[in-house]
């Protein structure tokens, strides 16, 4: 990883599911960070307990218990401003083009989201929507996924699905 790089790996949707989870660890390439998308945010401590590396997560709608991270999360790294969030208080019908439009008025450059178990790298004219999908519950034809998210200061982000 270069100089001003980060590399974030993103999972979510996880339900509960350790052995999920460790199929992730097995096959993320190396990343410096995590991002947990919700819908059992509390899975996150098995992953910093895991990777010993910084988690950023927030809750999903069927997050259970007292302690739920946040509904959303914002950091800049690299030099990119990143929402981190469910999805499930934005996503009417599911259509993802909704949180291009909250993005641009959080002023966030990349949207990091969860809830469909779909998983989606795709730009909506200067935001970047990002959807790990699920490991454990996929909702689509690639199966079960995570993604690795990469950040470089003044170079345009870039997100990279993996199949399980």
């Amino acid at each position: 990883m270069g100089e001003n790089e980060v590399k974030i790996g993103i999972t979510g949707d996880t339900h509960g599911s350790k052995q999920a989870i460790r199929q992730v660890l097995h096959a993320v390439p190396p990343v410096e960070y995590w991002f947990h998308t919700g819908d059992y945010s509390q899975d996150g401590r098995f992953l910093v307990a895991e990777t010993k590396l910084p988690l950023l997560a927030v809750c999903g709608n069927t997050d259970p218990g007292e302690e739920k991270a946040n509904v959303d999360e914002f950091i800049t790294l690299a030099g990119q401003r990143i929402w981190l969030t469910h999805g499930h208080r934005y996503l009417h019908g599911y259509q993802v083009s909704e949180l291009a439009w909250w993005a641009r008025k959080l002023e966030a450059d990349i949207v990091v989201f969860g809830h469909t178990h779909v998983p989606l790298v795709k730009w909506f004219g200067d935001v970047l929507l990002v959807n790990p999908g699920s490991p454990v519950l996929p909702r689509s034809e690639m199966g079960a996924t995570f993604a690795v998210l990469t950040v470089k200061e003044g170079e345009r982000p870039e997100a990279e699905l993996y199949k399980l």
